[in-house]
């Protein structure tokens, strides 16, 4: 039988297809939802359609609209009220959201210590430089309120590294970029989580801590944006350094066990 002109070429072997990944009704749903939210379709405060119409609309499940809208809650793109008057309202996401995934991030992968510290020697000298640059009068009284905090002598070792929390956290406030202050919430919570112990913080440290913070702030209320970096960039390098002087000797001591 005579061949057939060009099908010598062609191969006998089936076609192998790779599995396809299908994105579930919610995902789609959610993503739609979430761009509209973002572009500005609704605005904060608006109500979103009720779970019934969202099904008639969206021709999906009711289980499927549910599962969307709690994406979108946990994303801080939503809140949820129950009751007559409830549903789901839209919020636009902030520092707080900006946390809590950065506070995800850090516990999901277990960061280790010195990357938290070389982050934070990064992000921290631009959060003083920017509040040197924007504070007001009620950032520069919540500062002085923190700093009279960390100076009583009276203060135990958890008040005292409270009140150091709400001092770097108030630093980065006053830069008055959501992005940097909900960065550092995230941060200190978990650096100071990792150094609560008084084998690291004793009275030179805190005696050290307090003068260093007061001198920031000086700068800060001087509206001097190199003063502030340079005396931030100072403080934070000798605290992340201290730090891994003492993760070191534990170390050892653990060893020597």
């Amino acid at each position: 039988m005579p061949e057939v002109p060009g099908t010598a070429a062609v191969s006998r072997h089936p076609v192998q297809l790779q599995p396809m990944q299908v994105p579930k009704a919610s995902d789609v749903l959610a993503n739609d939802l979430r761009e509209r939210i973002l572009r500005g379709d609704f605005p904060t405060g608006t109500a979103l359609p009720p779970e019934r119409e969202l099904v008639t609309q969206t021709r999906m499940s009711r289980t499927t609209v549910r599962e969307a809208l709690r994406i979108l809650e946990v994303q801080g793109l939503v809140t949820i009220k129950t009751g007559r008057s409830g549903g789901a309202f839209v919020q636009q996401p902030g520092g707080a959201a900006v946390a809590t995934s950065v506070s995800l991030l850090i516990r999901g992968q277990q960061l280790r210590l010195t990357a938290l510290l070389e982050t934070r020697e990064a992000i921290e000298p631009a959060c003083a430089s920017l509040a040197a640059k924007y504070r007001t009068d009620e950032d520069l009284a919540i500062l002085d309120r923190v700093n009279a905090a960390m100076a009583d002598e009276s203060a135990s070792l958890a008040e005292f590294l409270q009140a150091n929390i709400d001092w770097h956290l108030a630093v980065a406030a006053a830069s008055h970029n959501e992005l940097l202050t909900g960065l550092m919430s995230a941060l200190s919570a978990a650096i100071y989580s990792s150094t609560e112990n008084t084998a690291f913080v004793d009275d030179t440290v805190r005696k050290i801590t307090i003068r260093a913070h007061k001198s920031i702030t000086e700068a800060i209320r001087s509206s001097d944006p190199q003063a502030a970096v340079r005396r931030m960039t100072k403080h934070v390098h000798g605290y992340a350094e201290a730090v891994v002087k003492v993760e070191e000797r534990t170390e050892i001591e653990l060893g020597a066990e």
